[in-house]
C-alpha cells in the first residue's frame, strides 16, 4: 500500500511507500542520519556548522530548503493554535500534483495537526516516556533529502522541528533501546536495537488490479474502494477474535490504500519472528500474475470459514455485479475457469459463454451450478466444486497484504494525519465500526486546500455568533462566581470537516492510555502483594 520505509528506507524506495509512485519514490536521493534540525545558512550557529551534517543529493529541485523558512512564525501558541487572526487575507494555493504547498503545510501543522493526541498515542501516557523519547521519526524534506533516526524528548520539540522543516511526509519507526540520535555512540551494535513498534498492515488497491475493472494503478473510486472495506472487516475481526487485540487503528493512506496499526502492548512487543508468523497467517492470496492465487488446505481453517461468511455478500454485489471481472473471455478463463477441477465442465462452460458474448459475470457464476447438475460435469464431485467456488470467492475478496510491512520491527510507516503529497488529502483514521466503515468515502476526506477554505468560510457572522455565545456563557459563569476563562475554547480543527476524525482518534487514544494505565496499576498491586506476603512470612 503506500507506505512503509524498510530499515534501509532510502535505498529501497519501492518498499518505502505504496502511495507514492515508483518514479516519485525513486527521486529521494539523500539520507540524513542523526541530524539536528536543519536551519537556513543565515541562522546557523558555529555549533551547527561543526555538526558536519551533510545532505547528499544528486540533483536539486527548484524549491530550495532555504525557501521553507521564509516568513516562519514563532511557535509559542500551544498545542492547538487559535484562529483569532483569520486567514481571510490569504489566497488558497492549489497543491501541485506531486507536492503540497509549503505555505498551506505551515498553516496545517500550526493550526490543524493533532499534536497532543499524536504524542499521547505514541507515548501511551500523558507524561513523556521512552516510548516517545526513543521513537524514530523520519522526515522527508522538499529538497528530496530524508532525515532518518530523528527523535524528540517532548511533543513540543517534535512540533517545532516539523514547523521548522515543513516535511512533505512524516514516517514513524520503532522504539529503540536508546535515543536514536545517539546510536553511533555505542561501540557494541547490540546496545542499540529496535525493541517495540505497533504491528502494522498495509493494503494497496494496486494489488487488486487484476480483478478491479473500474480503475487501475493509483486511481480509485467508490466501487473499487469496497475491496479495502472487505479487507478491513476480515483483518479486524481476526485480529480481535483470533489474537485478542483490542486497539486497532485503521488509517486511510491518502491515495489508494489503508494501514492498520495494532497498538496493544503485547503487539508492540512482538519480535520479527512473531510478526512474520502473524503475517503468514493472513497470506492466503499469493502467486504469480495470471496464475491461480489461492491454494489452501481442507477442511478450511475456522478463520477462512468465518471470512467466507463475511465476504460472500460482498462477492455477489461488489465483485460480480459491480466489477463484473469476467467480462472478457481471457479474464473468464484465467480468473474463473482455471479453478474448475473438471475438464469436461470447463469446456462446456467455455462453449456456452462463446455462444453468448457479453454474458455478465453474475450469470457466468450461476452457469457453473446449472451445468454441474447436467451430464456436462462428468464425474465431478459436489465437494470438489464447492471447494473450487470457495477458492474463487477468496481470490476476489480476501485481503491482499504487503507482508513486508508487517514482518520487521524496523519498518517505518507513514504517520496518520499527514498530507499525501500527490492528492492533498489528509491521512485520516477510519472508523471500523459497522455502518461507519461501509460509509467511508476516501474521495470525501478533508484536503489541505479544503481545510483552509473552511476556516476562511468561518465568516464574520459565524464569528460574531460564536463571540456572542462566548460572552453569554462568560457572563453566566461570572454571575455564578466562576471565571470567564472557564469558557471552552474552540480549536481550529473543530471548525472544519477534520473534526470527526480527530474526535475518533482522541477516543481511540484515550481508551489505549486507560488500558495501559490499568495494566500498570494491576502490576503494581501484584508486586505490593508479593512484598506483603514476604514480610508476613518473616514475622511468622
Amino acid at each position: 500500500m503506500e507506505e512503509d520505509a524498510a530499515p534501509a528506507a532510502a535505498s529501497s524506495p519501492a518498499a518505502a511507500e505504496e502511495d507514492i509512485a515508483m518514479a516519485e519514490a525513486g527521486e529521494i536521493q539523500g539520507v540524513v542520519e542523526d541530524a539536528k534540525p536543519v536551519q537556513p545558512p543565515s541562522a546557523q550557529t558555529a555549533e551547527d556548522e561543526d555538526m558536519g551534517v551533510e545532505i547528499k543529493q544528486e540533483r536539486r529541485t527548484e524549491l530550495k530548503l532555504e525557501d521553507l523558512f521564509a516568513g516562519m512564525d514563532s511557535d509559542d501558541d500551544g498545542d492547538f493554535p487559535s484562529s483569532s487572526n483569520p486567514i481571510n487575507g490569504q489566497e488558497p494555493v492549489e497543491a501541485d500534483t506531486q507536492d503540497a504547498s509549503v505555505e498551506l503545510l505551515r498553516i496545517y501543522y500550526q493550526r490543524f495537526f493533532p499534536w497532543r493526541y499524536m504524542f499521547q498515542w505514541l507515548n501511551h501516557s500523558p507524561v513523556p516516556t521512552n516510548d516517545f523519547k526513543h521513537r524514530e521519526f523520519s522526515l522527508w524534506l522538499h529538497n528530496d533529502a530524508v532525515m532518518r533516526y530523528q527523535s524528540y524528548t517532548t511533543s513540543d520539540l517534535f512540533r517545532k522541528d516539523v514547523l521548522r522543516l515543513m516535511p512533505r511526509r512524516i514516517e514513524i519507526g520503532p522504539v529503540y533501546t536508546a535515543d536514536p540520535r545517539d546510536r553511533k555512540t555505542f561501540r557494541n551494535s547490540t546496545a542499540f536495537q529496535p525493541m517495540a513498534k505497533e504491528l502494522c498492515f498495509d493494503i494497496d488497491l494496486t494489488d487488486y488490479d487484476d480483478i478491479r475493472t473500474c480503475c487501475d494503478k493509483a486511481n480509485i473510486c467508490s466501487k473499487c474502494w469496497k475491496f479495502t472495506t472487505m479487507a478491513i472487516k476480515v483483518l479486524d475481526t481476526a485480529l480481535r477474535e483470533d489474537f485478542g487485540y483490542n486497539h486497532i487503528l485503521w488509517v486511510y493512506s491518502g491515495r489508494r490504500g489503508v494501514h492498520a496499526w495494532v497498538c496493544d502492548k503485547k503487539a508492540r512487543a512482538l519480535n520479527d519472528h512473531h510478526r512474520k508468523a502473524i503475517a503468514a497467517y493472513f497470506e492466503v492470496v499469493s502467486g504469480k500474475q495470471g496464475g491461480k492465487k489461492v491454494n489452501i488446505r481442507r477442511p478450511l481453517h475456522p478463520h477462512l470459514s468465518r471470512s467466507i461468511d463475511i465476504l460472500k455478500d460482498h462477492f455477489q454485489q461488489d465483485v460480480l455485479e459491480t466489477q463484473d471481472p469476467w467480462q472478457t473471455p481471457d479474464k473468464a478463463d484465467t480468473l474463473l475457469l482455471q479453478h474448475i477441477p473438471d475438464l469436461q465442465l470447463r469446456e462446456a462452460l467455455r462453449k456456452k459463454w462463446e455462444s453468448s458474448p457479453g454474458r455478465a459475470s453474475s450469470a457466468k457464476w450461476a452457469d457453473i451450478d446449472a451445468l454441474a447438475h447436467t451430464d456436462a460435469s462428468g464425474a465431478l464431485e459436489s465437494r470438489d466444486l464447492l471447494d473450487a467456488k470457495q477458492d474463487v470467492l477468496l481470490e476476489h475478496t480476501y485481503p491482499r497484504l504487503d507482508t513486508a510491512v508487517s514482518q520487521k520491527l524496523n519498518h517505518l510507516l507513514k504517520s496518520p494525519f499527514v498530507i499525501h503529497p500527490g492528492t492533498g488529502r489528509v491521512c485520516v483514521p477510519i472508523d471500523h465500526r459497522g455502518a461507519a466503515l461501509d460509509a467511508f468515502d476516501p474521495l470525501a476526506v478533508p484536503t489541505l486546500q479544503g481545510l483552509v477554505r473552511e476556516i476562511d468560510a468561518w465568516t464574520d457572522a459565524d464569528g460574531a455568533a460564536a463571540a456572542l455565545a462566548a460572552v453569554e456563557v462568560s457572563e453566566g459563569t461570572a454571575a455564578a462566581g466562576g471565571s470567564s476563562q472557564d469558557v471552552k475554547h474552540v480549536q481550529d480543527w473543530e471548525k472544519t470537516s477534520l473534526k470527526p476524525y480527530i474526535e475518533y482518534f482522541r477516543s481511540f487514544v484515550t481508551a489505549l492510555m486507560k488500558d495501559e494505565r490499568e495494566a500498570v496499576v494491576k502490576r503494581e498491586r501484584e508486586e505490593d502483594g508479593e512484598v506483603e506476603v514476604k514480610v508476613e512470612s518473616l514475622d511468622f
